[in-house]
C-alpha cells in the first residue's frame, strides 16, 4: 500500500504526522508493504502548516496514477468556518480548494485502485468541492452538519464508504490510519503498530453494510 499525504498551505500538522507515523511503522512491520510520502498539488516544495513554526517538505506532485491511498488533512487556524474570515479554517480550506488538489482528488475517486481518506476538516474540503455529493461523510463536530454541501453527514468516529474514508477530528487521524492498515495490509500489522505507539483505537466505524437500522 502506497500512501500519499497531500499537503497544502495551512494544513494541521497533527492530521499529518499522526497518520504518517502509523504508516511508516506499518512499513517497518510489514517488510516494506507500506510506503508513504508527502506530496502537494504544486509538486516538490516546502509547505507551511497552520502554525508558523512548522513546515513540511512535499517531495513530489499528487499522483493519481500510482494507486494506493491519498490522505487529505484538515486545516489549523482560527475556528471560523466562514471562508471570508482571513486566517480561519474556512478561509484556509477555501484557498486549498482553489488549487489543483480537488481536481486530482476527483480523478483519484474514479480510479478503481485508489482510495481517498480525509482527516477532520479535510472532509469539508472534499464536500465543498462537490467530491462527496450523496456520500456519507464525517468531519469535525464544528462542521458536522456539512451545511452548504450535498454530502450526507454521519455522526461516527470514522466512515468507510469504500474508496472514500473520513474521520471526525484531529486525533481520529491515527485511528483512520490504523484502520486502513488493518483493511489493506492485515490486522497483525495494525496490532503491532498500535502496540508500538500505545494507542487503543476507539469510536465507531460507520459503513453502509449489514442489516439496516429499524426504529420500529
Amino acid at each position: 500500500m502506497h500512501v500519499q499525504i497531500a499537503l497544502y498551505d495551512g494544513f494541521d500538522p497533527l492530521d499529518v504526522l499522526g497518520p504518517f507515523e502509523v504508516f511508516h511503522s506499518a512499513g517497518e512491520f510489514s517488510g516494506g508493504g507500506v510506503s508513504t510520502e508527502f506530496v502537494s498539488a504544486e509538486g516538490a516544495r516546502e509547505v507551511p502548516s497552520g502554525f508558523p513554526s512548522i513546515k513540511l517538505t512535499a517531495i513530489s506532485t499528487v499522483d493519481v496514477n500510482r494507486g494506493g491511498v491519498i490522505v487529505v488533512p484538515g486545516a489549523a487556524g482560527s475556528l471560523s468556518l466562514d471562508p471570508g474570515v482571513a486566517g480561519g479554517i474556512g478561509w484556509i480550506l477555501g484557498r486549498a480548494q482553489s488549487t489543483e488538489l480537488p481536481g486530482r482528488l476527483r480523478e483519484a475517486l474514479t480510479r478503481p485502485d485508489m482510495t481517498v481518506a480525509t482527516v477532520c476538516g479535510g472532509s469539508l474540503l472534499l464536500a465543498h468541492a462537490g467530491l462527496a455529493d450523496g456520500r456519507p461523510l464525517v468531519t469535525h463536530e464544528r462542521g458536522q452538519d456539512l451545511a452548504g454541501t450535498k454530502a450526507v453527514p454521519v455522526e461516527a468516529r470514522m466512515v468507510d464508504d469504500g474508496n472514500l474514508l473520513s474521520s471526525g477530528n484531529v486525533t481520529s487521524g491515527i485511528d483512520l490510519a490504523l484502520y486502513l492498515v488493518e483493511r489493506e495490509v492485515g490486522p497483525r500489522v495494525a496490532h503491532a503498530v498500535s502496540e508500538l505507539i500505545r494507542h487503543e483505537r476507539r469510536g465507531t466505524v460507520w459503513s453502509a453494510t449489514g442489516a439496516p437500522v429499524s426504529l420500529a
